[in-house]
């Protein structure tokens, strides 16, 4: 079974990412779920943002770099959404990443390092009229084409994020889907 550092979104680490987590354990899968904001949720994305702004992008970065830095290497990096930043930074730079799960986020490669790190797999999941996603879709697209094995997935809709069954946003349907190819891509051999 795959040993998993979840990073959460910028509203926090909300009941919904407590439920994706859970599922992943029930299946057998060890996860980490670093709350970088301190016990703060948010109900919305500006408010979320307003607060990571006041806290400095750099410092809660940081912190989620030591989360991880408190757990053997090895690990699948995975976050969603402002969480994608600290989990693809430490899938490209942390030696030992097993692999990379990118949810409602893409960063370009080129911002953590001259390429995608070979033998760490990544899967990438966004919505196709997500304002947020469109931004990061190249980025989504390049590595996919120049990553042997990388994923994306692309589901209808345009809800941010939508895999958060504690927010509005939620879609059960969409997130029954990523979470059914989270599972199998936890279950492949590179991320164990």
């Amino acid at each position: 079974m795959a040993d998993v550092l979840l990073y959460h979104h910028i509203q926090g680490l909300t009941d919904g990412v407590h439920a994706f987590a859970d599922e992943l354990r029930r299946g057998g899968h060890t996860v980490h779920t670093p709350d970088l904001f301190d016990g703060r949720t948010f109900g919305s994305i500006d408010e979320g943002l307003a607060f990571v702004r006041d806290a400095g992008f750099d410092a809660v970065r940081e912190r989620g770099a030591a989360a991880a830095a408190e757990l053997d290497q090895g690990l699948v990096y995975a976050g969603f959404s402002f969480g994608v930043m600290i989990a693809q930074r430490l899938a490209q730079t942390r030696p030992g990443a097993r692999g990379a799960l990118l949810m409602s986020a893409c960063i370009p490669v080129e911002e953590f390092g001259d390429a995608w790190p070979d033998g760490v797999p990544v899967q990438v999941h966004g919505k196709e009229g997500d304002e947020f996603f469109d931004e990061d879709l190249p980025a989504a697209r390049e590595l996919v084409r120049t990553v042997a094995g990388a994923e994306l997935f692309v589901y209808p809709g345009d809800q941010h994020l939508f895999a958060d069954s504690s927010l509005d946003a939620y879609d059960p349907e969409a997130a029954a889907l990523l979470m059914e190819r989270v599972t199998a891509f936890l279950a492949s051999p590179a991320p164990r």
